[in-house]
């Protein structure tokens, strides 16, 4: 069986290494990337089903990384995961409706799990 690929991006190491441990379990193949540049040689080399990226990242900033991803891969849907507080209209907003949808990091895994298939059936 053909997994979906899932692509964790965020420069956080136990944050990265949390869901995809989570979603491993759940029956994705996941492939982290710490950095802009790491995530978008996965894009190019091995295109993911579905992008799970933060928005606040050492050096770089999560819109302009949203842009380039979707530059790379527009029929991906990228999923939001960040620690800032933001209201769902601000973010489609910000995005220019490049993100499927936004979570909190303090969402639970049950909650991020069912945004993922809903956005990643199995």
């Amino acid at each position: 069986m053909n997994k979906k690929h899932i692509l964790m991006v965020d420069d956080e190491d136990g944050i990265r290494e949390i869901l995809s441990e989570g979603l491993s379990a759940a029956g994705y193949r996941v492939t982290g990337a710490s950095s802009v540049e790491m995530a978008m040689e996965i894009v190019i080399k091995d295109r993911p089903d579905l992008i799970i990226t933060d928005l606040q990242m050492d050096g770089a900033d999560g819109f302009d990384l949203i842009d380039e991803l979707k530059t790379a891969a527009p029929d991906v849907p990228v999923i939001l995961l960040t620690g800032v507080q933001l209201e769902q209209n601000v973010v489609g907003a910000a995005t220019g409706g490049k993100v499927v949808s936004y979570m909190s990091k303090t969402s639970s895994f049950a909650e991020i799990i069912a945004k993922v298939r809903s956005h990643l059936p199995k």
